[in-house]
C-alpha cells in the first residue's frame, strides 16, 4: 500500500509543479511583447528616446478609425512614461531636453504640449 502511495505521488507532483512555471514567465512574456511592439520615434544627440508604447483605438465623428498613441522617454536606462499625452502623429524636437506634440481625441489634434524629456511632464503651449 505504502509503495502505491509513493508511485502515485511521485507521478502527480510533476504535474502539480508544472502549472506554476508557465504562470511566473507569463506576466514576463506579455511586458516583452508589449515592448516588441514599441516604436522608437525620436533619438535626440545627448542619447534620449522617445516611444509609442501603448495605443487605444478610436473613432473620429464620421466613425472612421484612428489609433492614437501613448509616449515614453527612455534615456540613460530609465523610462519615463509621459502621462496622459496620446497623439496619432509623431512629436517633433524643440531641443535636446523638449519635445512639442498635440493631444488627440476622437482621433483629431487639440492642444499641443511641451514635454520635458527629464521629467516627462507636459505642458501646454497652445
Amino acid at each position: 500500500m505504502r509503495r502505491l502511495f509513493l508511485v502515485a505521488t511521485a507521478l502527480a507532483l510533476p504535474a502539480c509543479g508544472g502549472g506554476s512555471k508557465p504562470q511566473a514567465e507569463a506576466p514576463r512574456a506579455a511586458a516583452e511583447e508589449a515592448h516588441a511592439r514599441d516604436s522608437l520615434i525620436l533619438t535626440t544627440r545627448a542619447g534620449a528616446e522617445v516611444w509609442f508604447v501603448a495605443e487605444r483605438p478610436a473613432n473620429d465623428s464620421s466613425g472612421a478609425p484612428c489609433t492614437e498613441r501613448a509616449m515614453e522617454i527612455r534615456w540613460a536606462g530609465k523610462a519615463t512614461p509621459i502621462p496622459l499625452l496620446y497623439t496619432g502623429a509623431t512629436p517633433h524636437l524643440v531641443n535636446d531636453t523638449t519635445i512639442e506634440a498635440a493631444i488627440w481625441l476622437h482621433c483629431r489634434p487639440g492642444n499641443v504640449y511641451r514635454v520635458d524629456l527629464h521629467t516627462g511632464r507636459p505642458v501646454r503651449v497652445k
